[in-house]
């Protein structure tokens, strides 16, 4: 498909790039501007299955415990 865009386009080889970026910039213009917002329409953003528990709580003591269980380490300038 990219082969016969390609050989459709007119020019040298510097030409045909810039006249793809252009192509491909139209499209995405073409696509954020009038497909997208017609498509919202139909997509389910409301049902949503995801929480806002994000489970930190959870996780909290986890994170202060790992720790616990290392030996105290005096400081070097105890040692002397």
């Amino acid at each position: 498909m990219y082969a016969v865009l390609w050989r459709s386009l007119p020019g040298p080889a510097v030409v045909r790039a810039f006249l793809a970026l252009l192509l491909l910039a139209v499209v995405v213009v073409v696509c954020f501007e009038w497909l997208f917002p017609m498509v919202e329409a139909w997509l389910p953003w409301s049902e949503s299955t995801v929480t806002t528990d994000t489970g930190a709580s959870a996780l909290a003591p986890q994170l202060v415990t790992p720790l616990a269980h290392l030996p105290h380490l005096p400081h070097p300038e105890d040692l002397s």
